[in-house]
């Protein structure tokens, strides 16, 4: 059996186009998809674990992907980077389940100049999630997209009240704003790395945008688990 990459996603209802962390030909090699049942974004984006019962249910998914053989675990969703360690743990395979688990790397090849976050929601993004991802508050500027009416009901709603349509250019304008925006008040910035899933298809026009280096859980996906 060929290898492929398994994606633990969040139980969702919006689009999921090509370079989304969700969509399976976002990869470089074949990629399965096993949604966790009630693990919806209001249930998952904050500063915290997720409940008991989703955390187990997040890691029977991965040793079922596992077990199937799959050659990495990834996720939809960047703040599962707070159960990366005990989801890794849980598998014999290894396990990238946020484009935040890139945070210590993307540091150092930027001389240790603060990185800068695009997040859903800057608000949910604090000291928990970071700390887990193996940084710190002080090392890094965060820009989220939480204000934008468009992004927030596609993506941040509970999943029946999620918008069903997707506008990909109206999204990378928005990517784009906030990139643009971040650099302007952290001009310190070295790089930008994504933590939302569904950021990587503007990846483009976030750089050109903030004029810096951008890096997403695809790119820890070609490390990991090279073709």
């Amino acid at each position: 059996m060929p290898p492929f990459i398994g994606i633990l996603s969040l139980d969702t209802r919006f689009p999921r186009i090509p370079g989304d962390a969700g969509h399976p030909d976002s990869y470089h090699l074949p990629a399965r998809l096993r949604v966790v049942p009630g693990a919806g974004s209001p249930e998952i984006v904050r500063d915290g674990r997720p409940a008991p019962e989703l955390v187990a249910a997040f890691r029977t998914a991965a040793q079922a992907l596992a077990a199937d053989g799959a050659c990495l675990i990834t996720s939809t969703c960047g703040f599962l980077v707070t159960v990366q360690e005990e989801i890794a743990r849980a598998v014999p395979v290894p396990v990238l389940l946020s484009g935040l688990s890139l945070l210590p790397v993307v540091a150092r090849m930027t001389g240790a100049r603060p990185v800068g976050i695009l997040t859903a929601s800057a608000p949910a993004l604090g000291p928990a999630a970071i700390a887990a991802a193996g940084g710190r508050m002080e090392d890094v500027r965060i820009a989220g997209l939480e204000q934008d009416p468009v992004f927030a009901a596609t993506f941040l709603a509970p999943k029946e009240r999620q918008a069903e349509q997707l506008d990909p250019a109206r999204m990378a304008a928005a990517a784009a704003g906030a990139a643009r925006d971040l650099v302007a008040r952290a001009a310190e910035c070295g790089a930008i790395l994504i933590e939302c899933g569904n950021l990587p298809p503007y990846a483009g026009a976030i750089a050109a945008a903030a004029g810096r280096p951008v890096f997403s859980i695809l790119d820890g996906a070609r490390l990991v688990a090279p073709a």
